[in-house]
C-alpha cells in the first residue's frame, strides 16, 4: 500500500469519526430536554389527586381542539356545603352552589369571614334565573319531594333547579331526605357560554315544573314567557361583551420539552397536576374557587412510554377570566408564571400563530382586563363569584 494510499485511508477515518460526532453532538442538542431528579424523587403526576376546570367560551386566543376542557355544570353537586368543601380544592363550582343551611350541629359550627359567607349564596338567584315559587298546602317532606323531583337537571342547554324552604330553620336550600318543607321553587338559568334561553327551553321548564307541582298538590306561579326570554337575551348580550379566555403559547428557542421537563418547570411555580393527561393548574389560594390558570401541553406526549423522549414543542397557558377573583390579580400571576417558565425553560411567549411576543404588549391587555372587571362589578356579577361562574359557563 502507497504512502498515498495510507494518507487517503487516515483521512477518511478522520472524516468518518468527525461525522459521527458531529451526529451525535447534533443529536443530544436537539433532544428534548429532561427533567432531573433528585436521587428518591418521583415523576410528578405519580399519586396525585387531579381535577379539571371548565375552559370553554369565546377566547381572546383560542386553544387548540386537544387542550379544550369540557364544560362543567355549576349545580350538578347538590351535596351540603361542609360535605363539599371536604377536598384540598374543589373542580366544580357547584360547592360552593350548595345549600348553607345544611344540618349542622350548633356546638360545632365555626365563624367564616365575610367574604367566605357572601360567597355562600343560594343557586338560584333572580339576576340570572327565571324562578317560579311553588306554594303547597302542607308541610311535605324531602323524601316524597326527591320522590317526584324531575331526574334531568337541565332544560335544554340551561341548568334547572329546585329548592325547598326548610320547614326548621325557614332557609331555602336543595331539597333533601330527612328534612321538611313548607314551600318550593324552581329555577332555570337565562344565559351561559352556549347561549341565552329560548321559547322552547323555557316550555322545558314549564313542563318539568307543571309535574312537580302536579305530583305535590301545589299551586305553580310561572313567570311570563316573553319577558323571561327578553331577560335572557339581554344578559346574553351582555355576557358576550364581557367574556374573556386569554391564551398564550410558550415555545422553545432550541431544542424541545420533553413531558417531564415541563412538569418540573411547572411544579417549581405552583402547578399541579390535573385528570387529563398534558393538564397542570395552579390552584388558587382560597378551597373551593377556580384555579388561576391552566397549563396545557399535547395528551399524547404526556402519555407515551417514554416520556424523556418525547418531544414537546409547545404549552399553552390560560387565564378564564371570569371565573377568578381580581383580587387573586390572576393577570399578574400569568406574567410572572410566563417570565419564569421562558427564562428556566429557555422558552419564548408567543400568540396563538406562533409568533413571538414581547412582554410589553402584555400591558394594555391588563389595563382592559381592570375595565372589564369594573363592569362586572357594576352588574353584580364580579368574577370570581358564584353568579358569575355559573353565567360564564
Amino acid at each position: 500500500m502507497s504512502t498515498l494510499q495510507i494518507s487517503l485511508a487516515v483521512v477518511g477515518v478522520i472524516l468518518l469519526g468527525l461525522i459521527v460526532a458531529y451526529n451525535t453532538w447534533t443529536h443530544r442538542r436537539n433532544a428534548p430536554k429532561r427533567a432531573q431528579y433528585a436521587d428518591g424523587d418521583t415523576r410528578l403526576g405519580e399519586g396525585h389527586s387531579r381535577f379539571d376546570p371548565a375552559l370553554d367560551g369565546v377566547d381572546v386566543t383560542d386553544l387548540p381542539p386537544s387542550h379544550r376542557a369540557p364544560v362543567v355544570d355549576p349545580l350538578m353537586d347538590t351535596a351540603p356545603a361542609q360535605e363539599a368543601q371536604a377536598g384540598i380544592w374543589a373542580a366544580d363550582p357547584a360547592l360552593d352552589a350548595a345549600p348553607v343551611t345544611a344540618a349542622v350541629d350548633g356546638s360545632a359550627a365555626v365563624a367564616v369571614s365575610p367574604a367566605a359567607a357572601a360567597e355562600r349564596k343560594l343557586a338560584l338567584d333572580g339576576l340570572i334565573d327565571a324562578i317560579a315559587p311553588l306554594r303547597v298546602e302542607h308541610v311535605v317532606t324531602g323524601d316524597a319531594a326527591l320522590m317526584v323531583q324531575p331526574t334531568t337537571r337541565r332544560a335544554g342547554s340551561k341548568q334547572f333547579r329546585i329548592e325547598g324552604l326548610n320547614a326548621a330553620t325557614q332557609e331555602w336550600e336543595t331539597v333533601r331526605a330527612g328534612q321538611r318543607y313548607t314551600a318550593f321553587q324552581a329555577g332555570v338559568q337565562l344565559a351561559n357560554r352556549l347561549g341565552a334561553l329560548n321559547e322552547i327551553e323555557f316550555s322545558e321548564f314549564v313542563a318539568k315544573v307543571q309535574g312537580f307541582g302536579d305530583a305535590l298538590n301545589a299551586a305553580v306561579d310561572l313567570p311570563d314567557m316573553l319577558h323571561e326570554v327578553a331577560r335572557a337575551r339581554e344578559l346574553d348580550q351582555f355576557a358576550g361583551e364581557h367574556d374573556a379566555q386569554l391564551s398564550f403559547m410558550l415555545r422553545p428557542r432550541r431544542a424541545a420539552w420533553s413531558p417531564g421537563y415541563i412538569e418540573q418547570h411547572a411544579a417549581a411555580v405552583g402547578f399541579v397536576p390535573a385528570t387529563m393527561p398534558g393538564r397542570m393548574l395552579l390552584p388558587s389560594e382560597t378551597p373551593g374557587h377556580a384555579p388561576l390558570l391552566t397549563l396545557a401541553y399535547d395528551a399524547q406526549a404526556a402519555q407515551a412510554d417514554n416520556l424523556d423522549q418525547t418531544a414537546v414543542h409547545e404549552v399553552w397557558l390560560s387565564l378564564d377570566v371570569p371565573q377568578v377573583p381580581r383580587t387573586e390579580e390572576p393577570f399578574a400571576r400569568l406574567r410572572q408564571v410566563v417570565q419564569v417558565l421562558c427564562e428556566g425553560m429557555d422558552g419564548m411567549l408567543c400568540d396563538q400563530n406562533g409568533y413571538q411576543l414581547l412582554p410589553q404588549v402584555l400591558d394594555p391587555i391588563e389595563a382592559d382586563l381592570q375595565k372589564l372587571y369594573d363592569k362586572l362589578d357594576s352588574r353584580e356579577l364580579s368574577a370570581g363569584s358564584m353568579l358569575a361562574r355559573r353565567l360564564f359557563n
